[in-house]
């Protein structure tokens, strides 16, 4: 929306403000000279427009429902298992909220209209019913429960032990971006430390090229994942509170400095099944930071693509590991002694390190 579009929106608000005030004030006018007929005309005038107000809401409720819901993420099929999950709890909580809203809703303009002020008929004081508290008290309490309960229930599922069979992958968020690491043919990811991150030495996950588990990781610059094969992922953040959002598999988990955390899924579709399923040549399954982190906040877009084990496979051997990226020549510098570096000693000969088998 343009700048003159929202000046138009503003001045026909105030035009509304100006005239509503107008029309009140009219009425306080009348009411205190006595005029008792005008009073009742525009309390049924305003009674009756409680009613339009209530279709025309409903209306335009149903109508921008059907206009933009193909727009939203709940036109589009979960793409993980968990996600099938997280989409039957919230269509429950929908049908749940929807209903009391639409019957709340009907009965307050209703009675607005039904009730409006009459000199037939006299105000009730009914100031308490203890059935009728117990009632709208224990009634939502328990459905609350039971929603809860099941929210727990897939949140443990998610966040507890994938089966034996899951990849295990890292990323690790910072202002502002996302890095992904995965084990080499060790399946095991080696050690980091914060002291060590320096991308300059094209380390940007301070890992710790003397164990040897960190000769054979891999860091792409985006994320692949094999379709109907689990994945875990451990999440880190090297500076402030991220969040690891999987908006099309219904799934998301803060990246917290200094306390990793887990989550795991299995993917239902390849990227390529989804560009059928959304009919969007150019979709791609997003990461997002789902927690301000800055001013860069809104540029922490990720990918990841879904494969086929095939794809997959000549995508993972053609990944180089971040070892010999950062030493061409297979060898970690020996470490300079303190001594020796205060007083500008030449450095130290490289001392060759076995490398892990290669990809």
């Amino acid at each position: 929306m343009t700048s003159t579009e929202y000046f138009i929106v503003v001045i026909v608000l105030l035009v509304f403000i100006v005239i509503f005030q107008i029309s009140k004030a009219s009425e306080y006018v009348s009411v205190l000279k006595g005029e008792k007929k005008a009073f009742e005309q525009n309390n049924r005038i305003n009674g009756f427009l409680m009613l339009v107000f209530l279709v025309v809401g409903l209306a335009a409720a149903w109508w921008c429902n059907k206009v933009l819901y193909d727009k939203t993420l709940l036109g589009v099929p979960a793409a993980s298992d968990h996600g099938e999950n997280i989409d039957t709890m919230l269509w429950i909580t929908l049908a749940i909220t929807g209903f009391v809203f639409l019957v709340t809703q009907v009965l307050l303009f209703w009675f607005a209209y039904r009730y409006q002020a009459s000199e037939k008929r006299k105000a009730l004081y009914y100031p308490h019913n203890n059935k009728l508290e117990l009632l709208w008290t224990v009634i939502p309490a328990l459905t609350l429960t039971v929603l809860v309960a099941f929210g727990l229930y897939y949140w443990f599922k998610m966040t507890g032990d994938p089966p034996k069979t899951a990849v295990e992958v890292e990323i690790t968020g910072h202002q502002f971006g996302w890095e992904y690491r995965y084990p080499g043919k060790d399946n095991v990811l080696g050690r980091q430390h914060y002291k060590l991150v320096d991308a300059s030495k094209n380390n940007p996950l301070g890992q710790d090229w003397n164990d040897v588990a960190n000769h054979d990781d891999l860091h792409p610059s985006e994320m692949h994942l094999v379709v109907n094969k689990p994945v875990k992922l451990i999440i880190r953040s090297q500076d402030v509170i991220h969040d690891v959002g999987l908006p099309h598999f219904r799934l998301k988990m803060d990246a917290v400095p200094g306390i990793p955390t887990t989550l795991w899924f299995t993917p239902k579709y390849t990227t390529e099944e989804m560009k059928k399923i959304t009919g969007n040549e150019n979709f791609v399954y997003e990461i997002a930071c789902d927690q301000m982190c800055g001013v860069g906040h809104y540029s922490m877009r990720g990918v990841i693509v879904v494969d086929t084990q095939e794809e997959y496979d000549t995508w993972l051997a053609g990944q180089k590991p971040q070892f010999l990226t950062a030493h061409p020549n297979g060898v970690v510098p020996a470490p300079k002694p303190a001594a020796a570096e205060a007083a500008g000693a030449q450095e130290p000969e490289e001392k060759p390190v076995a490398l892990a088998e290669e990809h």
